[in-house]
């Protein structure tokens, strides 16, 4: 992992890095999450954000050949910002697991929990985001 930016300010509004998703990836990614959403003091968004940030890089890793992605953490006058991006032309879409699948509910569950969410197509890949607010 590589963190490809230092904070200027204190507390940082934004932690940016860029990793290979692993098996592992999400779990550690939830407790540094968790630890800006107690920084920036809206740690009732902790469940919520870490939740939407390990469905977005589950799909990075099941989904982007290369499993590689940057994770974006914001915080914004409103709340929490989540972005991945990955190097994957492919947007994903959302689709209705029938009741008995253990996947295929990831994108529905980020609808469900954020205020909004989006995919943004970039040349070089795409940008799946949402936002929670407080």
């Amino acid at each position: 992992m590589n963190v490809i930016e230092e904070p200027t300010e204190f507390p940082p509004r934004r932690y940016r890095i860029a990793l290979t998703v692993g098996d592992h990836s999400p779990r550690h990614m939830r407790r540094i999450a968790r630890a800006y959403v107690r920084l920036w003091d809206v740690p009732q968004l902790g469940d919520t954000v870490e939740l939407a940030l390990t469905e977005l890089m589950t799909n990075v890793h099941r989904h982007v050949p290369d499993q590689w992605c940057t994770v974006t953490i914001l915080h914004t006058l409103h709340g929490v910002r989540i972005e991945v991006y990955d190097r994957s032309p492919v947007l994903p879409v959302p689709r209705e697991a029938e009741t008995w699948e253990e996947s295929g509910r990831g994108l529905a569950l980020v609808a469900l929990l954020s205020d909004q969410w989006d995919v943004t197509a970039h040349a070089t890949g795409k940008t799946v985001w949402c936002e929670v607010d407080s």
